[in-house]
């Protein structure tokens, strides 16, 4: 896992993060779900929103502990099930469905409140430009179905920046839609058996690779103002960028999915909660050629300025592979970034052949412009990192704090990690805290404050 920006709060991590190879759970079995859902009746199998007159998803109190999914109502039967065939849409994989898909959304807007829609897609392959949702609705992809992202960069138009963000990620001014995209929504549900969206994404490689990229890549699904969201049970691959990009959102659940990416293509990390509360990602297998799952909120002074924390997530029952991340687990921040990173717990992972198994850091001196304040110094306090075993690490861990920051409350309780050299020492620089039955012995930093009290 990657945190890499600031302004998090009251995150809780249970994470299996993947090596070069594979990463297993010490403690638990992945189990990828193969949910058989009807296309004409979004029963799900488990329940996910609340009942009528119910408070809003409590992670904390409501949540199963095997599963984010528990004690909520029965999600309601959609009241007004299409087909993408309904609104003229042809299936042949070459076909433009870009005027089917933004017909049939325009359509079931009216239902929102009339007991929402369900659009589905049938079996075949779907070419499609950047479409948006609407609330209370249901995509619904049956088996054999998949969506194609147009390779037109005309389909997937140019749009304002995150005000948290202040420019596009990757160049200056707009950044082009997801091509799935939806803002200020409610009641959102991205499923199907096992159906596909595949981006496409090479074209938008290319352009970064060549440096003929004129605006920010678009993301495959990216979710804005949006809460109650639940994206389960498909194959998303090659995306252009980041791949699912939950942002200013709250209570999204993300289970169950195969997201898959060249380990070349840049930037196409695997799920990245941005500036949102309340998010569950579990048992998913993820590849790609960045981060597998990646923790944000915004950049330098547009995020402090916006002051959205990402907080009370859960991350657990992940596998996959990644070669770009050396770290197993890594928490990255820098100057600039100021806000805090607070009450983290990461624990139960195994990693195998990781260069790094864990590391804190100083970040790449990357800003969105000359304007970002360097006295802005974030705050990491309370991060608890247990239960960890590495096989055949080939370097100690990392924990470079900023000089005048405060990087401290750092605990690290049953950590074994096997392979290094008998010369393999931590390296530690600005940082304090404590540890409990760690091997090899961890850096003086560590052990000015063994009491119970510390790491207990």
């Amino acid at each position: 896992m990657e945190s890499e920006k600031s302004n998090y709060g009251a995150i809780m991590v249970y994470f299996t993060k993947p090596s070069w190879a594979f990463l297993v759970l010490l403690f638990t079995v992945i189990a990828i779900l193969s949910l058989q859902i009807s296309p004409k009746a979004i029963i799900l199998p488990f329940p996910l929103f609340p009942v009528p007159g119910s408070s809003e998803l409590d992670f904390e109190s409501d949540f199963d502990p095997g599963s984010c999914v528990a004690t909520f109502g029965e999600f309601p039967e959609r009241k007004h099930v299409m087909s993408l065939k309904d609104f003229g849409g042809v299936g042949d994989g070459k076909t433009s469905n870009t005027a089917a898909f933004r017909k049939a959304l325009d359509y079931m807007q009216r239902f929102s409140e009339k007991g929402g829609a369900q659009l589905n897609v049938p079996q075949g392959k779907w070419l499609t430009g950047s479409f948006n949702l609407t609330s209370n609705f249901t995509l619904f992809l049956e088996q054999g179905a998949v969506i194609l992202g147009s390779q037109d960069p005309e389909e997937w138009p140019i749009v304002e920046p995150l005000p948290s963000y202040g420019r596009g990620r990757e160049r200056l001014g707009g950044r082009h839609i997801s091509l799935i995209h939806g803002d200020g929504l409610t009641n959102v549900v991205i499923t199907g058996n096992n159906g596909t969206i595949d981006g496409q994404g090479r074209i938008w490689w290319e352009l970064w690779w060549n440096r003929t990229l004129n605006h920010t890549r678009g993301h495959l699904v990216e979710l804005m103002n949006s809460r109650n969201i639940l994206i389960s049970n498909l194959t998303f691959r090659n995306s252009p960028f980041w791949t699912i990009h939950p942002v200013y959102c709250s209570n999204v659940v993300v289970k169950g999915m195969t997201i898959l990416a060249p380990l070349s293509a840049p930037n196409t990390d695997g799920i990245d909660p941005d500036s949102s509360t309340n998010v569950c990602i579990e048992d998913c297998y993820i590849e790609s050629g960045d981060d597998l799952v990646a923790i944000k909120s915004g950049w330098d002074q547009y995020g402090i300025k916006m002051a959205r924390p990402s907080s009370n997530i859960k991350v657990r029952r992940i596998s996959g592979t990644t070669p770009t991340c050396s770290a197993g687990v890594r928490i990255k921040t820098d100057k600039g970034r100021g806000g805090y990173i607070a009450n983290i717990t990461i624990r139960n992972i195994m990693m195998e052949r990781v260069k790094i198994p864990i590391r804190l850091s100083r970040g790449s001196n990357d800003h969105p412009d000359d304007r970002w304040d360097p006295k802005a110094i974030p705050k990491i306090r309370g991060i608890f990192i247990s239960n960890i075993v590495s096989l055949n690490s080939t370097k100690a861990p990392v924990l470079a704090g900023i000089r005048g920051a405060s990087f401290e409350g750092l605990c690290f309780k049953n950590v074994t990690l096997l392979g290094l050299s008998p010369n393999a020492a931590w390296h530690c620089e600005f940082v304090s805290g404590c540890t409990n039955a760690v091997f090899p012995l961890p850096c003086p930093h560590l052990q000015n404050n063994g009491s119970s009290t510390c790491c207990s």
